[in-house]
């Protein structure tokens, strides 16, 4: 089973690839991983994509088609994959479409988790990680049981991401918006988009999209 999880920064969709992932034993595939992962090797290209998305951009549709045909094909992704933060572009999907058809595969349900921009905004201006463990923590909703001092690991160093800021999401999400205006249709034609309510607490969200399946 192939999964989509459509939502902007801040929308959840890591919270519940992850629940999909135990329920249906499937690979959980997060392109944002995927290319903090490239940007933290120091490599040149990995130096190009932080340049993009600190100015609150996405990744060239070529490059991320690549990434994701290149992991696809290893074995742990034979069972399924939740695609998380892909496709973005109606080219993306379009490719996606023809890499799972020549292996005689296909997408089965494409998820939409729906929460306004101010609600967006909070959440991403808000979150911050232990350095230590990698633990994340919110500063309005998830904040350690003792104040500067890590739930898990005790460490007292933390740290944000330097696109989550208020005028690096704004950009993020209008990138965002226009990109899935050509998506969701792409989807919706093919009866596979379900989407759900983002604002309800995680178990009612959680409830909202196993009810898809």
């Amino acid at each position: 089973m192939n999964v989509i999880l459509v939502g902007p920064a801040g929308s959840g969709k890591g919270t519940q690839a992850e629940y999909i992932k135990e329920k249906f034993n499937l690979l959980h595939l997060s392109t944002g991983d995927m290319l903090r992962a490239e940007i933290a090797s120091g490599s040149e290209l990995g130096n190009e994509v932080k340049s993009v998305i600190d100015n609150g951009l996405l990744v060239s549709d070529d490059l991320m088609v690549s990434m994701i045909e290149k992991r696809i094909a290893k074995d742990d992704a034979q069972n399924g994959v939740i695609f998380d933060g892909f496709p973005r572009t109606l080219p993306q999907a379009k490719a996606l479409d023809e890499m799972l058809t020549k292996n005689h595969n296909s997408i089965n349900k494409v998820i939409e988790i729906q929460v306004p921009r101010a609600d967006l905004i909070a959440r991403i201006t808000g979150r911050y990680t232990c350095v230590k463990c990698g633990a994340g923590y919110h500063k309005l909703f998830k904040q350690p049981s003792k104040e500067g001092v890590c739930d898990k690991c005790g460490s007292t160093d933390f740290s944000q991401r330097d696109d989550d800021n208020e005028e690096s999401a704004n950009k993020r999400l209008d990138a965002f918006e226009k990109l899935t205006a050509e998506i969701l249709p792409y989807y919706k034609d093919q009866s596979k988009l379900y989407s759900v309510d983002g604002t309800k607490a995680i178990p009612e969200v959680t409830s909202q999209v196993m009810s898809a399946f």
